[in-house]
């Protein structure tokens, strides 16, 4: 199709392949989140203990993103991401039917993980060398809100299947996505050369683009993103839980079904954001919107005693956590070498995802150290966690800029 330093083919077709195969590949995605309310009082666990286990999938992602996303740089993104597919669908098998504990959890959620690392950057990567133009960033927009869609689609239907047929039927049904993924990417893309076919670089050579003041920025400006978003994402439903738990005037909705209704509208934010982005200047929007995201966090902590204000304050703080999620990723697309750009988006998913290792366990550490998940305050602490990375963006911008 294209060749290493010829020009994507402006078609639309790759980026609808890609958004439909990406919402598939993430059906385990929110699992164990949507659960975890059953299965911490099932398996007897502490919040450190759950956290830990929400962390092992990012803690997975982590570990093998640096060698798949880079090795896109060499080989066909497709393939990376077939093979990534049926790793995903190996763990979400392995924890349903062998995970009766802490260590089980940990291990096949670090499996599924590392599959989302073969498929989310690598599918981002497939997408760019295919389709190029004044449009990119635009496409980049869309195909990273389709992430919301996926962890959307994971909480609702863990939590239907799961109040019908029970936990382990619900993961064994989430399986089923990331297969049909997979198969999707590699029949519905056609081959292509990657831009660095000829380029063998080790994967500490990745970090080169951490030099580069404008890729830096990102990747720190992602790194704080996840920690917030996947702290939210790994607690939300028990968030919900305990709201209704203590609160007056009931539940609002099933807190599986509200945490993908609060996930469903960060994809007009993301979309958006990256447009207003365009318009009022990248750094500009991309401070503003975290400051906003950090104070919202604390906010949050102090509605737990409402559940109908905590789920309306929680459409808010996702709005403002998702805004500007695709202006981070298609601002370092932008800024990384074309043929390094696979390495670029690694080491990006590498602080990225390890931030969001450490959200959720944070969260639950905080949740046990200061008092337990029977104590309001300390889940007003665990809330505040997750903003403090968001808080101190600015000021270390501007400490950045009065440096040599």
């Amino acid at each position: 199709m294209s060749a290493g330093g010829a020009q994507p083919l402006p078609s639309a077709r790759p980026v609808a392949v890609l958004c439909a195969a990406e919402v598939l590949s993430m059906t385990g995605f929110a699992t164990w989140p949507a659960l975890l309310p059953e299965l911490e009082k099932t398996w007897r666990l502490s919040g450190t203990e759950s956290g830990a286990i929400g962390g092992a999938y990012f803690a997975g992602y982590m570990l093998a993103v640096s060698w798949l996303s880079g090795l896109t740089d060499r080989v066909d993104a497709r393939r990376v991401y077939f093979l990534s597919c049926i790793l995903a669908a190996l763990g979400t098998l392995g924890f349903a039917l062998f995970a009766g504990g802490v260590s089980g959890a940990i291990l096949f959620q670090a499996l599924a993980g590392a599959g989302l690392a073969g498929t989310y950057m690598p599918g981002l990567k497939a997408m760019t060398d295919r389709v190029g133009g004044p449009r990119q960033p635009r496409y980049i927009a869309f195909y990273t809100a389709t992430f919301g869609i996926g962890a959307s689609l994971s909480y609702a239907l863990t939590g239907a299947v799961a109040a019908r047929q029970g936990w382990q039927a619900a993961v064994l049904v989430a399986a089923a996505g990331p297969i049909l993924a997979g198969f999707l990417a590699l029949h519905g893309l056609a081959p292509v050369v990657p831009h660095g076919g000829g380029h063998r670089a080790s994967i500490f050579s990745q970090f080169r683009v951490l030099r580069e003041p404008a890729t830096l920025g990102y990747v720190a400006g992602y790194a704080v993103h996840c920690w917030e978003l996947f702290g939210l994402r790994s607690w939300i439903v028990a968030l919900l839980a305990y709201s209704v738990s203590i609160g007056a005037g009931g539940e609002p909705l099933a807190a599986a079904n509200a945490a993908a209704l609060v996930n469903l509208v960060g994809i007009p934010a993301s979309i958006l954001g990256n447009e207003v982005a365009g318009r009022v200047g990248r750094r500009r929007f991309i401070l503003a919107v975290m400051t906003a995201s950090g104070l919202l966090a604390w906010v949050i902590g102090f509605s737990l005693a409402s559940p109908w204000l905590l789920l309306a304050l929680l459409f808010l703080y996702n709005v403002a956590i998702m805004a500007d999620s695709a202006a981070l990723t298609a601002g370092l697309v932008a800024a990384a070498d074309p043929t390094r750009r696979g390495g670029a988006l690694a080491v990006y998913s590498l602080f990225g995802f390890g931030a969001g290792f450490f959200g959720p366990f944070v969260f639950g550490a905080v949740l046990d150290f200061a008092g337990g998940t029977g104590a309001p305050g300390a889940w007003l602490a665990a809330c505040g966690s997750l903003g403090l990375g968001c808080l101190l963006a600015p000021a270390v911008v501007r400490l950045a800029r009065r440096g040599p």
